[in-house]
């Protein structure tokens, strides 16, 4: 497992827990059991997808990565607070003929953990690298590191994207010409009020 598992941690840029919170919450003084881990990955090499471990807390192990969904460079995942939805970025520079990432709907499967393609919506910046998630599971907000813009996505109420309905184009540059000759947004953190 050890080398399957380097092969896909090497792209990895997140893992996303599912459902530990909701296992913790439910039942404190009990061992938690297995949680599904997501893990997203570049495409470009033998990767294809979002892959999906078990990770038993109680002893760190974790099981052989299964393709749970196949998709191009989901490099960032998101999980929505009920826990049945999942949102990946797909960090590439060109989505519907615009010069654009993507973000991913994904329906979680809760009997296998594998994961359904809801739709996709453009990120509204090139290269996609974070996102998340608000408190209330309304909206996706996106980074897009070569595009340097950030945008809101509003959920639909069965975890769908819509368009976005916000977009932020950030201006400027840095003192290391070589590295922010423009702006690159790399991630968005909520105020947890």
């Amino acid at each position: 497992m050890t080398d399957t598992l380097d092969a896909l941690a090497r792209p990895v840029l997140l893992f996303a827990l599912a459902g530990l919170a909701a296992a913790v919450d439910a039942a404190p003084a009990a061992k938690p059991g297995p949680v599904t881990v997501y893990v997203g990955t570049y495409t470009d090499g033998t990767s294809r997808g979002i892959y999906r471990l078990a990770f038993d807390p109680a002893t760190g192990a974790l099981t052989e990565p299964v393709l749970a969904v196949e998709t191009k460079n989901p490099s960032f995942l998101a999980l929505h607070p009920n826990g049945r939805l999942l949102y990946a970025v797909s960090e590439i520079s060109s989505f519907e003929r615009a010069k654009t990432g993507a973000v991913s709907a994904f329906a979680i499967d809760p009997k296998t953990g594998n994961l359904t393609l809801l739709n996709q919506q453009a990120s509204e910046g090139a290269g996609p690298c974070h996102l998340v998630v608000d408190k209330a599971g309304r909206n996706v907000l996106v980074a897009n590191y070569g595009g340097g813009t950030v945008a809101v996505l509003p959920i639909d109420s069965d975890g769908r994207l819509r368009k976005a309905s916000s977009v932020r184009a950030h201006e400027g540059s840095g003192p290391n010409r070589g590295r922010q000759e423009r702006p690159h947004a790399h991630g968005i953190y909520l105020d947890a009020a």
